[in-house]
């Protein structure tokens, strides 16, 4: 017989999961919710927010039991993994099957990272189509694409030792503004401007602002607050950083 402790810290690490990839909070709690059904449970109650997650469970013949967990990390975008979570709890709630199984099937999808390589790809096409979508030239766009290559860089290898998310945006758009300044002063025929434009989308918090507004709109009012202010702060760092760099390079009369 199943009972609510086999399933709540799968259930706990599928909402991080979740968090992590780019889930909205009304997702997040409505998937743990029916999973709970679906296996059984007789009462559910799933509590969400940006920074932590509380669920109890209750099983028949069985007390009700509460677990916590407490988010480290999120406000990430792994569609990839979202979709597959999603499919997951799908085919969980049509077919439930035991707690062990639910688990390896879990891990079978956490464990998979997207790889470096897809995200330099990425990151390339992003900042080399914005900067010639808003009006650069060939050469422009190729410089967005260096400006690419090295947030790609400062984000596999600076973030891990980066305190929070906040320094290391700071710290991002600084060095890739130092970088597109100094490339506009030995290259004077590149634009600037453009080839900033190619780079700052990258570094945009868009994902979590959305979030933002579909959780107040919901009626996840205190989560749509947190993370409208989270974006707004990375956002500032942003903005901050690049404006640093170009103050800093003015003196040089660029």
């Amino acid at each position: 017989m199943q009972t609510s402790k086999d399933f709540l810290h799968i259930f706990l690490d599928m909402g991080d999961a979740l968090l992590n990839s780019g889930a909205e909070i009304f997702r997040v709690e409505d998937t743990l919710n029916r999973m709970g059904y679906a296996c059984g449970a007789a009462q559910m109650n799933v509590f969400v927010i940006t920074s932590s997650i509380v669920i109890t469970m209750e099983f028949p013949e069985e007390g009700a039991r509460t677990q916590t967990r407490r988010i480290r990390e999120s406000g990430g975008n792994d569609f990839t993994k979202l979709e597959q979570l999603n499919d997951l709890s799908r085919r969980f709630c049509n077919h439930p099957v035991p707690a062990a199984e639910l688990r390896k099937e879990f891990d079978k999808i956490n464990i998979n990272k997207t790889k470096p390589l897809w995200k330099l790809l990425g990151s390339l096409l992003a900042a080399c189509s914005f900067a010639f979508f808003y009006g650069g030239s060939i050469l422009d766009a190729v410089a967005a694409g260096f400006g690419a290559v090295l947030i790609w860089g400062l984000q596999q290898y600076l973030r891990p030792v980066c305190m929070n998310e906040v320094t290391f945006q700071f710290v991002a758009s600084f060095f890739t503004g130092c970088a597109i300044c100094g490339l506009t002063l030995l290259c004077p025929f590149l634009r600037m401007d453009k080839i900033m434009i190619g780079d700052i989308m990258l570094l945009i918090p868009g994902l979590m602002s959305t979030n933002a507004i579909r959780d107040v709109l919901i009626g996840d009012t205190l989560s749509g607050i947190i993370r409208l202010i989270a974006a707004l702060l990375l956002a500032a760092a942003l903005a901050l950083g690049f404006m640093g760099a170009i103050i800093l390079f003015g003196r040089f009369g660029l």
